[in-house]
């Protein structure tokens, strides 16, 4: 397959027979979803947070919940060991691991009425492993926010034009915000901002060569340190001043830009020009440094399987399913979709010719070591009206194959200047989104935890708890983005990232043990699990010993070791407490009435 028409067709059918055939069992057969029981959503209605919603509607937030940036830039980074890795990973994590993950932890978390997964965890496992679960969740939070920062680092650098169609965002959300809650409509507001958006992108010209230009075009370290002074006040404001509005928006430019993308693709029909392995996959690489095992794994999280997900479905998502029956839409059919996501930026990135594709993501000295010469970039970095060398992150490189796909078009050439900065936007604007919940999400853990030794933190309305939760969560992960490259930052966010996956497959395991009459049905989750917790645990020791402390190594950091090292001791306590929990259970046969005594008593 040369052509990306033969990947998407291909990923389309296979995701479509997995939902319809595995999909059903999994759901039907294996966590035995009974619809004639009643769900969180309406045995708690408060009209606030537990709200009965319609199946699509709530696989909508969903699914826009979890498709934030990481399937748009793991698969772009991952491009590096040639297509057919990145795709078949893919695939084959989603269906076998990412969609079961994700349905499983749904369906806990229902079981528990909605309670978040450290919460399930401390009921099914014990409390030991309960607050292990917690300072994992804190741990994977805070790095998510670095790894994906640094992604917004690298596109906004030097970039006044970019930089400031992100930055008016801001006041186009928060005049968003305050209308809807004068007012009580948005409807009129939500024309308004969704102009006033593509305005500022075509504004940009305009800007780069003003005084206001000059003071937006800022170099990397400005960029670095002004991304967590941004969070800690975005954090601080009231959700529905900044947060929720700007999501709202950010939803409209997603389904435009990919809606874009799979036209450009299916009608252009983009050729691959990525052969399917590279020279890189024993190691080496100028945008990874391992080999192809395990940092294809680690590297592709969101798209294959990821543990992020595990926040959103312990923590909106189950407070709003109608049906038990939903969970096979809003958990497994979103994850796929996600999924076909991860494979339309697989491939924009190898769409581009490979020295292009190395030319943006390394940095110069270590592109030109490398004695490639770039074919159509002087040409794609004229067009767009940047320079496009040495932007590493995933960002800018998806930005650019996506506009090189349209420059195919002979019209479109004039325009992909425009809608570079778009799709930089998008993405930025996207995880600035993440950003702020993110470290919402780190606050409300800090306190939690916290609570445990001063009991005052755990009031939310606490005000010195709230903020010094805010300033710590704030300075961690500005720490780690200040303090490393992207290849040591990713690998980080990724171990971390498929722990937590790992830690959710062990407790899903543990919910089918209990509650299944066909124990070999365990073997859904366990045999992805299996593979993560060897991935993982290989991938942590790799780079504790490879980079971080390796004094020789670009990324060599004392604190990412000491995090990596602690995270890997969390997944053995928690993997521990599961095999002595699958021993008890295994002893005595499932009973429904023991397991809805211990639903009963854990809320």
């Amino acid at each position: 397959m040369d052509h990306a028409v033969s990947f998407v067709i291909a990923a389309l059918c296979i995701l479509a027979i997995c939902y319809r055939f595995y999909g059903v069992f999994f759901v039907r057969k294996v966590l035995r979803a009974d619809d004639s029981d009643v769900t969180p959503s309406h045995a708690l209605a408060d009209g606030r947070n537990y709200v009965p919603t319609k199946k699509w509607v709530n696989a909508g937030q969903h699914f826009a919940a979890i498709a934030a940036a990481g399937p748009l830039v793991g698969p772009v980074l991952a491009a590096q060991f040639g297509y057919l890795p990145g795709f078949l990973w893919l695939l084959i994590g989603c269906v076998v691991g990412g969609a079961v993950h994700d349905t499983v932890v749904l369906f806990a978390s229902m079981k528990y009425q909605g309670k978040s997964l450290s919460e399930v965890a401390k009921a099914e496992l014990g409390p030991v492993a309960g607050w292990s679960t917690g300072l994992a969740m804190l741990f994977i939070i805070t790095i998510t926010m670095a790894g994906l920062s640094m992604v917004v680092v690298h596109a906004l650098e030097r970039n006044s034009w970019g930089t400031f169609a992100v930055f008016m965002t801001i006041p186009i959300a928060i005049a968003l915000g305050l209308y809807e809650r004068i007012t009580g409509s948005s409807k009129g507001a939500t024309y308004v901002g969704i102009f006033a958006i593509l305005a500022s992108v075509f504004a940009g010209p305009y800007i780069q060569g003003s005084v206001i230009g000059e003071w937006l075009n800022l170099h990397e370290q400005t960029v670095g340190l002004a991304l967590p002074v941004y969070a800690f006040f975005a954090t601080a404001l009231p959700v529905w001043l900044l947060l929720t509005p700007r999501g709202y928006l950010s939803s409209f430019m997603k389904i435009g830009v990919f809606g874009a993308l799979v036209v450009g693709v299916l009608f252009i029909n983009p050729q691959i020009q990525f052969p399917a392995f590279t020279q890189f996959i024993n190691g080496g690489g100028p945008v990874l440094n391992g080999p192809v095992w395990p940092f294809i794994s680690i590297t592709i999280a969101c798209g294959a399987i990821s543990g992020f997900h595990a926040f959103i479905g312990s923590g909106t998502t189950p407070k709003l399913v109608d049906k038990w029956s939903d969970i096979q839409t809003v958990a497994f059919g979103a994850m796929l979709a996600e999924c076909v996501v991860g494979v339309m930026a697989l491939i924009a990135a190898t769409a581009l010719h490979p020295a292009d594709y190395f030319a943006i993501n390394s940095a110069p000295a270590t592109f030109k070591a490398l004695g490639l010469q770039v074919v159509d970039l002087p040409m794609l970095a004229e067009q767009i009206g940047i320079d496009l060398y040495g932007r590493t992150g995933g960002a800018v490189t998806l930005a650019v194959g996506m506009s090189y796909i349209f420059t195919k078009i002979p019209w479109f050439a004039h325009l992909s200047s425009y809608f570079f900065q778009f799709v930089v936007m998008f993405e930025a604007v996207f995880i600035l989104t993440a950003i702020d919940s993110g470290t919402r999400v780190a606050r409300y853990l800090i306190q939690d935890l916290g609570g445990d030794l001063y009991a005052p933190l755990k009031r939310l309305d606490w005000m010195p708890g709230s903020i010094g939760a805010s300033v710590l969560a704030c300075l961690a992960w500005g720490y780690l983005l200040n303090s490393g490259d992207i290849n040591s930052v990713w690998a980080l966010f990724g171990v971390s990232n498929q722990l937590m996956a790992a830690i959710g497959l062990a407790i899903g395991a543990t919910m089918i043990l209990r509650l299944s009459t066909k124990r070999r049905y365990m073997l859904t989750c366990l045999i992805p699990l299996a593979y993560l917790y060897v991935t993982v645990n290989y991938a942590g020791y790799w780079m504790i010993a490879n980079v971080y402390l390796n004094k020789a190594a670009k990324g060599y950091n004392l604190f990412n070791a000491g995090i990596s090292i602690v995270m890997l001791i969390l997944g053995v306590v928690i993997l521990g407490a599961s095999l002595r929990k699958w021993k008890e259970l295994l002893m005595r046969g499932p009973s429904r009435k023991t397991v809805e005594a211990a639903f009963s008593s854990a809320v």
